[in-house]
């Protein structure tokens, strides 16, 4: 579909907590459009937004899927996000890309870790929001109590936008709250309806409902709560204006009704979009700086030099690259000549290409705000910005954390290493969660995501997609090593040989930094004590010794080091013989600082129901978890806890097994924490027997 304004475009992302059925939504509203010309169900396999083999298999977005639905001659584009905390980067630069953020909730689970997670996210970048409540016709699907904890979380400004007709497996559509009309759909019809009058014996429930719409809006603009006090109600039209202002401020947060599995209300979700829902105009400029990190405002106008974000790469077997685009200003082209930002290097758009999933439709422009794809751009990657050369700049991009857990994989095959380094690098283009690379300490090939399931994923594409079969080791803790108190070191390299002999000397001092201050190395060196030339080689002795550790054979974190005094020779001194030097000081001095180990805890969120806070808690205590506080939503606790990495690394299945599958978690890194003795004490005898072996 080809648009020639932004105006006619919205840009949105379907986000929100797993099991919601977003990716059943997106698949409704291409329906409903006339994008696809029939219904497509998760179960079956065939939707445009979950095309990766691993999604197909288990039913579940793992990555963001770009589609487009025409409605009313418009544009809408839809980013279908992932659901699980596994793939919240993908769910972040989702919403990132676009103007707003369609938060879908379960009707019967309510308020999810996800949904406040979104909502925050979508806070942070000042980005309007909506609520879909989904599966309306589920048993015990309760719209009253998923009311209540969306104004529970989220403040009163969350109004409803529809009334629903009907409960449960009885629910067949919605009365629209700001032109009184229901519309009623057909079950599994196209998603579209047409307006009726609304029951009779419903009219004080839905005027009900319309006052808390009509009181929301009013008290977004002055001008709008003096007529409500005057006149006592808004007019349709003073309603539909006041909201689609109200909305793009983030002063109002409405709510639509559906059940995408039977196609109900996808026409007017359609509808809320396109009339409620910002243009990329009116959203205003794309957040952006210069190369120096300040900030810069591009215009959405006609003749704008040319700025467009890459936010999703995807690597098919067959189309082979293909780069997701978010255009922020100008109108890009085919054959166009663009400057990637990151890279330094010209990059020469090829065939544009409206996405519908992996697929792609051929188009000769993408104006300002619109979203497509392109083919095989060599050196641009997800999170690059590519811009006319004149006015080079950034586009704002998402934070992507580092991974949680790490495990080392190796060929079944011999040869096979360079197919996995290959398929390694294609599928980190795609998942910018996942980490592959050698370890330069152990030497092993380690593949980091968010956590078990990501890395078993990751796995899984390597043999499906890529003919490759790993085996995987137990994940390697993250273990540091640290110091506790100040102490100096010396060091003495001398060795004397036939010909030219070697001689350093250094003296030190290290003393402990604040947790995540790394490293640092001062040089205190007054006069030729040690020549200038030879006092990085120092630092570099220094350097290499600590990435083998001390203790453990893990990295030393944390402290300073200051070179304060040496020897040197004329002849035989030279930058080998300090580097030696400085290591040795280094030993000489850690031994008298009280090293320890360092272990990472991460941060646990775990929602359970009351009948399993007994076995979650007690499961707790037994992984030296420490209870950070717990709360309340709707009918489920959320446990707040830290936890040692090295407890949690089969907590997934512990946790399904413990609860019946009823249960879920989320964890991020935290901090690092000193290890008990007895832990480091059998670390450190299992790294020295290691050793000898």
């Amino acid at each position: 579909m080809q648009v020639d304004s932004p105006d006619q475009i919205r840009n949105i992302t379907l986000a929100g907590h797993a099991d919601t059925g977003k990716t059943t939504v997106a698949s409704a509203l291409l329906y409903a459009g006339g994008a696809v010309n029939r219904m497509q169900r998760v179960e079956d396999g065939n939707t445009t937004t979950d095309f990766d083999e691993q999604e197909i298999e288990r039913g579940n977005s793992i990555s963001l899927g770009p589609c487009f639905a025409p409605w009313r001659k418009h544009k809408v584009n839809i980013v279908d996000a992932p659901g699980s905390g596994m793939f919240e980067v993908e769910s972040r630069i989702s919403v990132r890309a676009t103007d707003a953020t369609v938060i879908v909730v379960n009707a019967v689970s309510g308020v999810e870790v996800a949904t406040e997670r979104m909502w925050k996210f979508a806070e942070s970048i000042d980005q309007p929001v909506a609520f879909h409540i989904n599966k309306m016709d589920r048993d015990n699907a309760d719209v009253d109590r998923v009311f209540e904890a969306l104004n529970k979380f989220f403040g009163a400004a969350v109004v409803p936008l529809h009334f629903p007709l009907g409960k449960e497996h009885d629910f067949e559509g919605v009365v629209d709250l700001v032109d009184g009309k229901a519309y009623r759909y057909e079950t599994d019809g196209d998603g579209k309806a047409e307006p009726s009058d609304p029951p009779g014996d419903l009219t004080d429930a839905i005027e009900e409902w319309r006052s808390k719409l009509i009181e929301g809006v009013a008290e977004t603009d002055d001008d709008l709560m003096e007529r409500y006090f005057e006149e006592g109600s808004l007019s349709p039209e003073e309603l539909k204006e006041g909201l689609r202002k109200a909305l793009a401020q983030r002063k109002i947060f409405p709510v639509t009704l559906g059940s995408a599995l039977h196609g109900i209300g996808s026409s007017r979700l359609l509808d809320t979009i396109v009339d409620y829902l910002p243009s990329p105009t009116e959203r205003g400029t794309f957040p952006a700086t210069d190369l120096g990190g300040e900030p810069i405002e591009i215009a959405t106008a006609d003749g704008e030099p040319i700025s467009v974000l890459c936010f999703k790469t995807l690597n098919d077997p067959f189309s082979g690259k293909i780069s997701v685009l978010r255009v922020a200003a100008g109108e890009l082209s085919s054959d166009t000549m663009v400057w990637n930002t990151r890279a330094e290097e010209n990059e020469k758009v090829g065939q544009l290409l409206h996405m519908q999933g992996k697929q792609g439709t051929p188009t000769s422009k993408l104006v300002v705000g619109d979203i497509g794809g392109v083919a095989k751009l060599k050196h641009t990657l997800s999170g690059d910005t590519v811009c006319a050369k004149e006015r080079p700049i950034r586009l704002a991009w998402v934070e992507i954390r580092p991974p949680a857990i790490s495990f080392a994989i190796e060929p079944k095959s011999k040869g096979d290493e360079e197919k996995i380094s290959d398929a390694l690098h294609r599928m980190m283009e795609e998942d910018l969660g996942l980490v592959g690379g050698r370890d330069p300490q152990t030497h092993e090939v380690l593949l980091s995501g968010a956590g078990q399931l990501h890395v078993e994923l990751a796995v899984a594409k390597l043999h499906s997609r890529f003919h490759v079969d790993v085996i995987l080791h137990p994940p390697k803790v993250p273990y540091h090593e640290t110091i506790r108190r100040p102490a100096d070191g010396h060091g003495r390299h001398k060795k004397q040989t036939g010909g030219r002999g070697q001689f350093a000397d250094c003296s030190i001092k290290i003393e402990p930094l604040k947790s995540d201050e790394d490293f640092e190395f001062v040089d205190e060196i007054f006069g030729g004590a040690i020549p200038q030339g030879f006092r990085p080689a120092v630092e570099k002795g220094i350097q290499e010794a600590r990435q083998k550790g001390y203790l453990a054979g893990y990295p030393v974190a944390d402290f300073r080091v200051r070179l304060v005094d040496g020897r040197y020779h004329d002849v035989d001194s030279s930058e080998m013989a300090f580097k030696v030097a400085g290591s040795m000081a280094w030993k000489d001095a850690m031994a008298k600082a009280a090293p320890v180990l360092l272990e990472p805890i991460m941060a646990v969120d775990i929602r359970t129901s009351e009948d399993f806070m007994g076995d979650v808690m007690g499961d707790l205590s037994q992984r030296r978890g420490k209870p950070q506080g717990m709360e309340a939503q709707d009918d489920r606790q959320i446990i707040k806890a830290t936890v040692p990495m090295s407890e949690m690394l089969d907590y997934a299945r512990s946790l399904r097994a413990m609860t019946q599958g009823r249960s879920s978690f989320t964890m991020e890194f935290s901090h690092y924490e000193m290890v008990p003795k007895q832990i480091q004490d059998k670390l450190i005898a299992d790294s020295k027997k290691a050793d000898e072996d």
